[in-house]
């Protein structure tokens, strides 16, 4: 297992969904030799589930600014301006770069690409291809990094960072990754020259019923977290209101763009009936709709006491396998569904996490070499709620930037100190139940039970810094597959349900703190966990055992958020405060490792743009 081979690059690239490949192409265009390490082939990345489309400011009579106004309301005013303006003003160019490398966009009658509307925007800005627009980004990137012979390292997982020591973590670098090849079993250190780039996708397998592939283990963000980044507004997730019941797959949002209606148990369309969103009904934002979706459940109007009906039969059987004909098939597949003939079961489903690791709008981490790009990061453009069609121009508009800074090329914009951004404000936060006796460090499971251990040892030499790592990571394999302990599928399941009954769309104090005490016991749990699989190829039971730390680490930070922020605000809904309290709260939650023993901190959220200063007003649709 153990490898005396050492990989190296100019710039490693971690995860080979839409972000990573786009950050991988900027820097190879900027002169950098590149890898990617990926725990999937690219094609199988999450990012080809995607299916809404990309929001764009490209046609007449819309602008970017407006588009930067859309995504600072939906973000319920946590959004940096900064980083939205970023989005919003780059989104055309990358764009139309995709349609020039042949992504396969849809079209009108007259030839020009064409646009629908989404939730939350003024104007039908998102840019589509068909019901698929993931898929088809994902191929077209992949195939610029087939042509430019950019190295990709697939199904190696990586299982941490090679970070030096330093007690300040704004003084510590980040030198590559430890990955274990699943194939071979072989671990091995990946050393990066100039940096180091997280892109590995978000953090779904937090939850049981989620449209997140069983990858999506959060592993970059947990990563970061131990070597001393701060996570950011991780309380914030989005439940998407149209997922199928029995499996969390994902319905398009673009049903509803193109016409499709929401209706509950009695037949009435409630959005407009039950007056949720008298303006824009289905096309209200998705945590507006998420919650008009359950609470007409959990009223009694629901169907089977659990879901709701999407229609889309009145809009023709032309249009509807025109534009979303691979919704069809998933209703078919997986509920047994015709969509032409009769509605679909819906009902919200984790999505996606708007928080994440703190970065700038260059991927920049605090840790200096370490970027991070895409669901893991937190620029800060989604606030408290994304809008839809805003996360695929995240990936290539901040990969590219990334990929760019990473590989050296100079920028005239001033660089921002990631982590300095306004004042550090101490959080008041006093819940015992969160950190209990907890010993620093002592969450950390076998082999790997110091603070220093997860940030890097007392070396400062790049090339002894990765093989104090890559030997540290191999001692913590052999005792997990020595250890007869707990399965961490056990483990897993029980964070899952509990995250899911009291950390979901309607959140309560007396659930959040019940949330914490079932975590602490999980960690504890984890402290004995064993590797029943003892083989060294393929070891499934080995990987799933290394994520679900990850998890546990997620869980805790995403529900310590939650029980702090008091208040009603985006997709984060607080029984005990219904009000969006601007004046106590218009601030992120960073919470930092601390030794293993996490610490819970603020900064404001910062609303001047490049003209103007976004104030904040009533979030209604």
């Amino acid at each position: 297992m153990a490898s005396n081979t050492t990989y190296e690059h100019d710039v490693i690239v971690v995860g080979a969904g839409g972000a990573g490949l786009r950050a991988a192409i900027a820097a190879q265009e900027a002169g950098a030799d590149v890898a990617i390490v990926s725990k999937l082939h690219p094609v199988r990345s999450h990012t080809g589930a995607a299916e809404g489309g990309i929001n764009a400011a490209i046609r007449e009579g819309d602008s970017w600014e407006d588009h930067a106004y859309d995504t600072m309301k939906g973000s319920d005013y946590l959004g940096d301006a900064p980083a939205i303006e970023a989005l919003c003003r780059e989104s055309p160019k990358e764009t139309i770069q995709l349609e020039h490398w042949g992504m396969a966009f849809s079209r009108e009658e007259d030839g020009t690409v064409s646009q629908r509307p989404f939730g939350g925007l003024s104007f039908p800005r998102t840019t589509y291809a068909g019901a698929e627009t993931g898929h088809q980004l994902l191929h077209t990137m992949y195939e610029q990094v087939v042509k430019r012979g950019i190295e990709v390292y697939d199904e190696w997982h990586v299982m941490n960072l090679a970070v030096t020591d330093e007690d300040d973590p704004t003084d510590r670098s980040c030198h590559g990754v430890v990955g274990y090849e699943i194939r071979s079993g072989e671990i091995a250190g990946f050393r990066a020259r100039d940096g180091v780039i997280l892109a590995t996708g978000g953090m779904g397998q937090v939850f049981d019923h989620t449209t997140n592939a069983v990858a999506n283990t959060g592993d970059g963000v947990a990563m970061a977290y131990r070597a001393g980044v701060p996570m950011e507004d991780m309380e914030f997730i989005q439940f998407h209101p149209t997922t199928l019941p029995s499996t969390g797959v994902l319905i398009s949002e673009g049903v509803r763009g193109e016409g499709g209606i929401l209706y509950n148990g009695e037949g009435e369309r409630f959005m407009f009936e039950h007056g949720y969103a008298n303006n824009d009904g289905e096309l209200a934002s998705r945590d507006v709709v998420a919650r008009a979706e359950l609470t007409e459940v959990n009223e009694g109007r629901g169907i089977e006491d659990e879901y709701v009906h999407l229609d889309m039969r009145h809009l023709g059987e032309d249009r509807i396998l025109d534009r979303l004909e691979n919704i069809l098939h998933l209703a078919e597949d997986f509920e047994g569904v015709d969509g032409l003939e009769e509605p679909m079961p819906v009902k919200p489903g984790q999505h996606y996490a708007m928080g994440g690791i703190e970065t700038n709008e260059y991927g920049q981490t605090c840790v200096d070499g370490l970027y991070a790009v895409g669901e893991c990061a937190c620029a800060s453009v989604h606030g408290a709620n994304r809008l839809g069609g805003n996360a695929l121009p995240e990936l290539i508009v901040f990969g590219k930037l990334a990929g760019r800074h990473a590989a050296g090329e100079e920028f005239d914009e001033p660089e921002i100190e990631t982590g300095k951004r306004g004042d550090h404000e101490d959080a008041d936060f006093d819940a015992p139940v969160t950190l209990g006796e907890r010993e620093p460090g002592s969450d950390a499971g076998p082999a790997d039970a110091s603070a220093a251990a997860d940030g890097g040892e007392a070396v400062t030499d790049p090339d002894a810094v990765l093989e104090v790592a890559v030997d540290r990571e191999i001692e913590h394999v052999e005792e997990l597959l020595e250890t007869d302990g707990v399965n961490h599928a056990e483990i897993r399941s029980a964070v899952q349900e509990t995250m899911t009954a009291n950390v979901n769309v309607f959140r309560e104090e007396e659930g959040l703190k019940e949330a914490l005490v079932d975590l602490r016991e999980a960690r504890d749990r984890y402290a004995d966990v064993g590797v029943s699989d003892p083989s060294r190829t393929f070891n499934t039971d080995l990987l799933h055992t290394l994520e679900t730390r990850n998890i546990i680490d997620i869980a805790e930070a995403l529900t310590m958020g939650a029980l702090a922020r008091n208040e009603f605000r985006g997709a984060h809904w607080r029984k005990e405060n219904q009000i969006r309290d601007d004046e106590n709260w218009l601030k992120h939650t960073l919470i930092s490792w601390n030794d293993g023993d996490p610490d819970l901190w603020y900064r404001p959220v910062i609303l001047e743009g490049e003209n103007k200063r976004y104030e904040p007003k009533v979030r209604s649709y």
